[in-house]
């Protein structure tokens, strides 16, 4: 069973930096392509970043430069930096497991960008 558990989120004032993580259990990870989504309120859950389990990756047009999405597979663990955080970054971000195993995050880990 795939269990994904994000973390790393906070309240931070316009400008600032996070690095959101998750933790990823079972044997699956390191071969398996991850995923960062988000949702803010009243939105659809909206794809971010994904990186293969060699590390490359990728991500939506209007997320280059601002979010960096790396792993380490020697700790189950995938990341999302995130700089120069706006306010319209408010959500809550989640972590996929993308495939070949396809699973959902967890319970996510919320972002807040006021000043």
């Amino acid at each position: 069973q795939v269990q994904l558990v994000e973390s790393g989120g906070g309240s931070v004032q316009p400008g600032g930096s996070l690095r959101l993580s998750c933790t990823a259990s079972g044997t699956f990870f390191s071969t398996n392509a991850m995923g960062w989504y988000r949702q803010a309120p009243g939105k659809g859950r909206e794809f971010i970043a994904g990186i293969t389990g060699g590390g490359v990756a990728n991500y939506v047009d209007s997320m280059k430069g601002r979010f960096i999405i790396s792993r380490d597979n020697a700790k189950n663990t995938v990341y999302l930096q995130i700089n120069s955080l706006t306010p319209e970054d408010t959500a809550t971000y989640y972590c996929h497991a993308m495939a070949p195993i396809a699973a959902k995050g967890g319970l996510g880990t919320q972002v807040t960008v006021s000043s």
